[in-house]
């Protein structure tokens, strides 16, 4: 079976801008709930078994008056994870004997505490190191196809892997941000880690295909006037062996999200929807956009 990807490359790339510019309104409008990693504060875990979850949250509240930000529930553990303003040794300890007298059965199960200046030291480094990681990606590409020149300059392979590792990582965190707004999943470390394994595995793609096309262009004599159909030619050759492998990948975290534990499911869905439009954006928005950037370079000589 032949694809024609480039014939079809509009309809990929409005798909591709519709999705992007649904994201940035997702975080635009709700924003990213930050956890103590990135606002400061505590974070405190109890277990209250054999009572209703309304009960307990409630009891948070009104008995005990805590400055809660948000309280999130785990329900197979019946676990409460509990974010706060500072919050010392003896005020918990105090606050954990009232409710240990109201539910007998409580168990204190984690406390933790992060000062401002970390937390604010955690929001730098963790928006550096993602920056720096896509630059670092693109730079890299830029360098392995440094002999291609004809008829596309080994730069601009460059620049379009990094527009695709921001296309994976704005449609990541808008899904983040949106689930924010619907379940109260607050942004962690551990979201800004599963970016980076986003921006690490979806180039993947992208350098197997466009490695192809290299191949393909060092053995046509007329690259120039064939561009579109020798990257046709190179994306049918490699789309099975991208998809099927990043179905493994999809698979592998399929059952870590449905079976796993319930403090990886963010991290995982976060690294599931980046596979997904990483996958998309090496097949159809990479290479295309080779096409559409030689074309538009083409007319502009002849203008």
């Amino acid at each position: 079976m032949n694809i024609n990807f480039t014939g079809k490359k509009n309809i990929f790339l409005a798909l591709s801008t519709v999705l992007v510019i649904a994201s940035i309104l997702s975080i635009s409008l709700y924003g990213f709930k930050l956890a103590v990693d990135f606002t400061g504060g505590s974070l405190w875990q109890v277990k209250v078994p054999g009572v209703d979850a309304v009960a307990v949250q409630n009891f948070f509240q009104s008995d005990l008056k805590l400055d809660v930000f948000g309280v999130s529930y785990d329900a197979p553990s019946e676990t409460y994870s509990l974010t706060l303003k500072e919050l010392s040794d003896a005020d918990r300890q105090a606050d954990f004997s009232l409710l240990k007298q109201k539910f007998p059965n409580s168990q204190d199960v984690d406390f933790w505490r992060v000062s401002p200046s970390v937390s604010k030291e955690l929001r730098q480094k963790s928006i550096m190191a993602v920056v720096f990681v896509m630059v670092a990606i693109s730079l890299y590409v830029t360098f392995v196809f440094r002999k291609v020149s004809r008829p596309v300059s080994s730069w601009k392979y460059g620049i379009i892997t990094l527009c695709t590792l921001i296309h994976n990582v704005l449609i990541s965190s808008g899904v983040f941000a949106l689930l924010g707004k619907l379940t109260g999943v607050a942004m962690d470390t551990n979201f800004i880690v599963a970016l980076l394994v986003v921006a690490g595995f979806s180039v993947h793609d992208n350098i197997v295909v466009f490695d192809r096309i290299r191949e393909n262009l060092t053995k046509s004599l007329e690259a120039h006037h064939n561009l579109a159909k020798i990257i046709n030619r190179s994306l049918n050759e490699t789309f099975a062996r991208s998809v099927n492998t990043s179905l493994t990948l999809v698979l592998v975290l399929l059952a870590i999200y449905f079976l796993g534990p319930v403090s990886l499911k963010y991290f995982v869905l976060t690294i599931l929807v980046g596979t997904i439009a990483g996958t998309y954006s090496s097949i159809f928005i990479a290479s295309p956009l080779l096409v559409v950037w030689h074309n538009f370079s083409t007319r502009k000589r002849q203008a």
